[in-house]
């Protein structure tokens, strides 16, 4: 990867004070979206003795700062190579996609103006807004096809490409400058979602130097880029969905928590991201800066490999749902920044079974279902490791609540860099996190018969029907119905003990606005920098 030769521009010196060593970020949806009323806090304005609160007029102007950890001298501004959390808010701050997820994890359209399907699903006319590149060009279906072409190329390992395989790409065609037809291999009711994959930006057609000159049709231009270091970005004055408020965004990379906070307390950033519980209660409303946590934004559960001794059996998966204390976990593990789970992926997004009830430890009922297995003094291994925040944590408080059920609970902490390779291939219970993503992608990437990241070895020919079911069903309300049969099923023996959801964390500084308090990580309107202004 190459630098820019271009001079530094004010402000960007912050970038070398933090070298890009440490911890890098990730997107946790398996290596992670809105248009309309949105509740838009300022990022101050979530502060009770926060400066300026309900003042909702944005004031156009100034640099924003914005620190992540980064990938360090690899890094580059490949849109369709981003996987870092990092990575993907440079992607959406310079290209944009068809559609992203609203904070639901519904899919909302962006360059895509609409769609509409067939009879029969399989085939969608999509209409392109009006809307152009950096460089002046219209973005036109060849555009659209030729980003999709190249990401799904076999010889390449670009992100989105498992998410476009539903497309048939050598029948899909433009219809016009601004409409294509997608022909799909199967009924796709959940096409949209497609749009919206994570890393499924368009680009020009031809474009390749995307780490000397950038072109995307994003509401920022490109100024300068130093991998590991710091990207300086500038306003998009022709953007579609209107111009940014800042004249300019950079990212500055600090991969340790530690480096993000002091520069952010010491004013040599304005936004810094993934802060960890500690960090939000040493701060929260002492008036220096301003944590906004995002809710519902990973899932945090042990998975159970249900095709194997001890969880082959169901009646040990029941048992092991019912000895988990849900609220003892988040407060232990997430020092309670989240929320209680159900077992269930996607709490508070679209399609989500709110209506089951809510699971509760009970030791007695634990014992007798293993017993009635054949369990009793099971001894099980927890594969766990400091991977991600409040895995190992979780593990101990687990194992202190199987003991009361007389299960005996041996953790083995794995390496970082093999810890997600290893649980998909062997062990038999481990720890798990899952960012957002909507509940039609866990299923389809996680619990059908031939998923490729089936982490509980959830294999059920009438379940992956019941999917299908899903796929081919055009009412959303019926479609609703289905998978919350689904999901029924899955909170009744499945393998995902789902205990919490965490809050991610954002630390801002006082005169920072417009930060979404609503929006999980991974949706559109998390690091939506372009409706962001100071004050």
């Amino acid at each position: 990867m190459h630098g820019t030769s271009a001079a530094p521009s004010p402000g960007s010196s912050g970038a070398h004070r933090f070298p890009g060593l440490g911890r890098r970020g990730f997107l946790a949806a398996g290596g992670a979206a809105g248009l309309g009323a949105l509740a838009l806090a300022g990022c101050a304005g979530t502060s009770p003795d926060a400066p300026g609160k309900g003042d909702g007029a944005p004031r156009r102007g100034g640099r924003l700062r914005a620190a992540f950890a980064g990938g360090g001298a690899g890094e580059t501004l490949d849109p369709h190579l981003a996987n870092l959390f990092a990575d993907v808010a440079r992607a959406k701050a310079l290209y944009d996609k068809l559609a992203d997820y609203g904070p639901d994890l519904s899919a909302r359209p962006r360059l895509a103006a609409s769609w509409e399907p067939d009879a029969g699903l399989t085939r969608w006319q999509v209409t392109l807004r009006e809307a152009v590149f950096h460089d002046g060009r219209p973005v036109t279906a060849q555009d659209v096809l030729h980003s999709y072409r190249r990401i799904t190329d076999p010889k390449k390992a670009f992100r989105a490409r498992a998410s476009l395989e539903p497309l048939d790409l050598r029948a899909s065609r433009a219809l016009g400058p601004r409409t294509l037809e997608f022909v799909l291999r199967r009924p796709t009711a959940e096409f949209p979602n497609v749009l919206a994959a994570f890393g499924a930006y368009i680009v020009p057609e031809g474009a390749a130097d995307f780490d000397r000159a950038p072109v995307g049709s994003g509401p920022f231009r490109f100024v300068s880029f130093a991998p590991g270091r710091s990207t300086v970005l500038a306003r998009n004055d022709a953007y579609w969905d209107g111009a940014p408020h800042l004249d300019e965004l950079e990212f500055v990379v600090a991969n340790e928590e530690s480096a993000r906070v002091g520069a952010l307390l010491g004013g040599q950033v304005e936004y810094a991201h993934e802060l960890n519980p500690a960090t939000a209660r040493a701060h929260e409303g002492r008036g220096r800066i301003v944590i906004v946590r995002l809710r519902n934004s990973a899932m945090q559960s042990f998975v159970m490999k249900t095709d194997r001794p001890p969880f082959d059996d169901p009646r040990v998966r029941q048992a092991f749902f019912l000895i988990a204390d849900r609220e003892e976990l988040v407060n232990g593990a997430l020092s309670g920044a989240g929320e209680i789970g159900n077992d269930l992926f996607g709490k508070g997004y679209e399609y989500y079974a709110s209506g089951l009830p809510q699971r509760q430890q009970d030791i007695g009922r634990a014992r007798a279902l293993l017993k009635e297995a054949g369990a009793e003094g099971l001894r099980v291994t927890l594969d766990t490791s400091p991977v991600a925040a409040g895995f190992t944590e979780a593990a101990t408080v687990f194992r202190d609540q199987a003991a009361k059920a007389g299960v005996t609970v041996t953790v083995r902490t794995g390496s970082k860099d093999s810890y997600w390779k290893d649980i998909l291939d062997s062990g038999t219970f481990a720890s798990y996190r899952s960012g957002a993503m909507p509940i039609e992608s866990h299923i389809s990437q996680r619990l059908l018969t031939d998923s490729t990241t089936n982490a509980t070895r959830w294999r059920h020919k009438d379940f992956d029907a019941l999917y299908r079911q899903a796929q081919s069903t055009r009412d959303p309300g019926e479609r609703a119905a289905v998978y919350t049969r689904m999901q029924r099923r899955l909170h009744a023996e499945g393998g995902f003990l789902v205990w919490g959801f965490a809050d991610w964390i954002i630390g801002c500084a006082r005169n920072v606005r417009g930060v979404d308090a609503e929006a999980p990580a991974n949706s559109l309107d998390w690091a939506r920098f372009d409706r962001v202004w100071l004050a």
